[in-house]
């Protein structure tokens, strides 16, 4: 029951056999790079599209996309097309229109602190472009003439960018900048933002940025992260990557940095700002430079200051200073989705230990094993397992599985699992626990559902957005009470939409127990029915969730033609845990790729 999120809504896929195509993406620091990853793989299955033509459209969209994310933060829809002349049309629509676009004819950058060159980049490329307001609306539009623009050529970086170094490989020469700006700065833009969005660490982002500066634009480049605190006006660490053309000078630069943290202005000011010059720390040539300094700045919050330095009296060129701070958001924008990542992955660990039981209880005259692996995306897992005591003599235990993924499935277990221990103390029985449970989850989307009305006529009736309204709230449960006893163990159980559980007996024959049943939370006044069977000494009951009888191989699925069966057959003679342990790496071994879905497997076996 895997409801994976989807990171970008297409609203169309791409039509076969023409380059075309549209999307609409979340206003994240993930949607520059989801659009260029679309519009590549659109032109790379066009024929004849020219090497140059798909290297500009690389950059407008990057620019175009980044644009709209860091100004407006609302959802952006693209749209993209191939005419028949060859020429190529991008157009970026987002819902901020009151927000112009970056002025394209700003030539300096310390007059435009936070915009960069903006649209600039676009204008160099482009035959035409434009804006185009509507109500609700703005789009930003750009033609790229028939094989790219008439920019000289230069060396591409490797799609695969194997390490950052390879975009700016050569030292800066004085009289080199605005050849190498002319000839690479456009693909290096965005083949850095590439790098940069796919990491998921910040301390990686931070590394990437000075492998990406030094020594092309650069003799040397520090990076401090900021957290709340520091920006509330807390203790500030020293810098946490520091890079210097000759790798000698690194710790003496660092001692150096560390003793005068920058210094940032008010507001969320991006644009260069001036740094004190660490000449005793840069040997007898560095004793005159320019340092400079950019604050990170994401979603309008401040996460570090970028300091760049270079020898002699020169200075840095503005071509260059505001390349650097075109990069610098994208940093920004790298370092806010790393952090967002870490976040959320702090959050669902925490969920998905407060979801399932600390311990699994021991059952006197039972073996028990467990295999539990939930997948990495999209927050909590929607499986779930239990095994308690309920008093009496009694034990009760519970293999579920939730629709979807993450909250929603959070909230789904938060009801269940409290409320199956309290009615197993309380003295119900299997059959009554499921109708109280049903009842319950109804109840709950009911009561969610009228919470979600309420809200929209307090929001003056305007139209839902994702995530007003309730989710269902579907769930597959194996739910069972164990009773030892001097023959055995008596299994009272009931399947509710839940894989049938399986019985291995020693000499290898097994057999389904249990009968098919609706989901609990779909039908009101459902009735619920058990069934008891005895596990013989030596018979071991097998539980599943989905992931194990669902798991793909290309067409098939794990339990194609009783492949489950088949496989516990092969586990006889084997304690609890060995066979539990066997059909974990069966099903592992059924695909070539990592399980798609998140995987339970209880085994129960009588002594």
């Amino acid at each position: 029951m895997d409801m994976a999120a989807i990171p970008a809504q297409r609203d169309s896929e791409s039509q076969p056999g023409a380059a075309r195509g549209r999307a609409t993406l979340p206003g994240s620091p993930l949607a520059p790079g989801s659009a260029r990853a679309l519009v590549r793989a659109v032109l790379a299955e066009a024929p004849g599209v020219p090497a140059r033509l798909a290297d500009d459209a690389m950059a407008v969209v990057s620019e175009l996309v980044t644009n709209a994310v860091v100004h407006a933060g609302t959802d952006v829809h693209v749209e993209w097309r191939l005419e028949e002349t060859g020429a190529f049309v991008i157009e970026v629509c987002d819902r901020h229109p009151s927000r112009a676009p970056r002025d394209a004819g700003c030539e300096a950058p310390y007059d435009t602190p936070e915009y960069g060159r903006g649209l600039r980049l676009v204008a160099t490329l482009a035959e035409s472009w434009g804006v185009t307001y509507r109500a609700g609306a703005k789009t930003v539009w750009a033609r790229l003439p028939p094989g790219g623009s008439d920019a000289p050529d230069g060396p591409v970086p490797g799609p695969a960018l194997e390490v950052a170094e390879g975009l700016a490989p050569q030292p800066h020469r004085a009289d080199g900048d605005r050849d190498w700006l002319g000839r690479g700065a456009l693909s290096f833009l965005a083949e850095a933002s590439d790098l940069l969005a796919g990491q998921l660490d910040e301390n990686l982002v931070a590394a990437l940025t000075g492998q990406l500066i030094v020594p092309r634009l650069a003799d040397w480049c520090a990076v401090w992260l900021e957290d709340e605190a520091t920006v509330r006006g807390g203790a500030r660490d020293g810098p946490v990557r520091v890079w210097h053309a000759s790798e000698a000078r690194i710790e003496e630069l660092r001692a150096a940095l560390e003793k005068e943290p920058p210094r940032p202005p008010d507001g969320t000011r991006s644009g260069p700002g001036s740094y004190p010059w660490p000449g005793h720390a840069l040997g007898p040539h560095g004793t005159d430079g320019t340092a400079l300094a950019y604050r990170l700045v994401a979603g309008g919050r401040p996460l570090g200051t970028l300091v760049i330095g270079r020898c002699g009296p020169a200075g840095f060129p503005d071509e260059i200073t505001g390349l650097v701070e075109d990069l610098s958001r994208r940093v920004a924008l790298a370092i806010g989705a790393a952090r967002q990542y870490a976040r959320q992955a702090t959050i669902s660990a925490v969920l998905q230990r407060g979801l399932l039981p600390g311990a699994v209880a021991e059952i006197p005259g039972v073996r028990s094993a467990l295999v539990y692996e939930p997948c990495d995306q999209g927050g909590p897992s929607g499986d779930f397992y239990d095994l308690f005591p309920a008093g009496d003599g009694r034990w009760c235990f519970a293999v579920g599985d939730v629709q979807g993924k993450g909250p929603e499935a959070a909230v789904v277990i938060g009801l269940a699992r409290p409320w199956l221990r309290l009615l197993a103390r309380e003295g119900y029985g299997v059959a009554d626990v499921l109708d109280r449970l049903n009842q319950l989850l109804l109840d709950d989307a009911t009561e969610a559902a009228d919470a979600a009305a309420r809200a929209l006529v307090t929001a003056g009736g305007r139209p839902p957005g994702l995530g007003d309204g309730p989710q269902t709230r579907f769930l597959s449960l194996l739910y069972g009470e164990l009773t030892p006893h001097a023959d055995g163990v008596r299994c009272t159980l009931a399947s509710a939409g839940h894989p049938l559980p399986l019985v291995l007996a020693p000499d290898g024959t097994v057999r389904t127990v249990a009968r098919p049943q609706t989901l609990l939370g779909v039908v009101e006044d459902e009735t619920y029915t058990s069934e008891t069977v005895e596990l013989r000494s030596g018979e071991s009951l097998l539980c599943v969730t989905d992931g194990v009888t669902e798991r793909r191989s290309g067409s098939r699925q794990f339990d194609d033609g009783d492949g489950l069966a088949h496989a516990l057959s092969g586990c006889a003679g084997l304690g609890a845990e060995l066979i539990a342990e066997r059909i974990r790496r069966l099903v592992h071994d059924f695909g070539a790729d990592l399980p798609g879905d998140d995987l339970a497997l209880l085994v129960l076996q009588a002594e």
